[in-house]
């Protein structure tokens, strides 16, 4: 405040560090207020977990069901949130001209998409806190180490944030939110969520194998329900579709 009692401004843009937290809140608030998204991200996944759980409708093996179906809710859960609703969220902004505009403000390029990774971690680490109250109180008894855990999931994030936003980067909104709802159902059916890849045509199980889905379900799976240790096939599969998604998304994503 100057001498004559008057406040003496000071333009400009706040630290990057300051820009990219609340752009992070912003995100993760409008995330979790979409009704839509809300259905993908917390409602099926629960919904799938107790239904197959308690009925028995799918031949999961030996064992606890719930032991067999937490992994793969789980990976089902970084997919919805990652992919499909991140997909059609950025769809949507880009439509709408919000991404353009947000790109012409002092917040760089690279801080928005790193708010909106934040924000994907932030609503996938309440996801996973959420399913497992849930399994817990299912019966669950997890197996295995945190580390390798960890690494499939933040693997699995970057797999399908990258196949994400590189359809909401080149499709118009209205294709992204068909075709991200068909992906969804397509994997959920054909990606070991439920459905063990065993029950499926030899020919079909080494293509299905291949798929991000698979080897986060399946790599989740041989840790939290047989006790191994790294899978590094999964996070191998995993790391390669990482690297071609967010690569090709940072290729062709259109702003516009």
């Amino acid at each position: 405040m100057t001498a004559t009692g008057t406040f003496t401004p000071r333009p400009g843009a706040a630290p990057l560090g300051r820009m990219i937290v609340a752009q992070t809140a912003l995100e993760t608030r409008m995330l979790l207020r979409n009704g839509e998204q809300l259905l993908l991200t917390v409602v099926i996944p629960t919904l799938l977990l107790t239904l197959f759980s308690a009925v028995d409708i799918v031949d999961t093996g030996s064992g606890e069901r719930v032991d067999f179906l937490a992994p793969g809710v789980l990976a089902l859960a970084v997919m919805s949130t990652a992919f499909t609703g991140q997909a059609i969220a950025t769809g949507f902004e880009r439509r709408y001209g919000v991404l353009k505009r947000l790109g012409a403000s002092p917040l760089p390029r690279w801080a928005l998409m790193t708010a909106k990774t934040g924000s994907v971690l932030v609503t996938e680490a309440l996801q996973i806190a959420l399913l497992t109250a849930v399994a817990f109180a299912l019966g669950w008894s997890p197996q295995g180490g945190p580390v390798s855990v960890l690494l499939l999931l933040l693997l699995g994030t970057a797999a399908f944030s990258g196949l994400g936003l590189l359809m909401a980067g080149t499709l118009k909104a209205e294709a992204t939110l068909a075709a991200a709802n068909l992906v969804f159902i397509l994997l959920l059916v054909a990606g070991g969520v439920i459905v063990p890849l065993s029950k499926f045509p030899e020919a079909a199980q080494s293509v299905l194998q291949l798929l991000p889905i698979s080897a986060l379900s399946d790599g989740l799976r041989d840790v939290l329900q047989h006790g191994a240790g790294v899978p590094w096939g999964d996070l191998g599969i995993l790391a390669v579709w990482a690297v071609l998604g967010l690569g090709a998304a940072a290729r062709f994503f259109r702003w516009e």
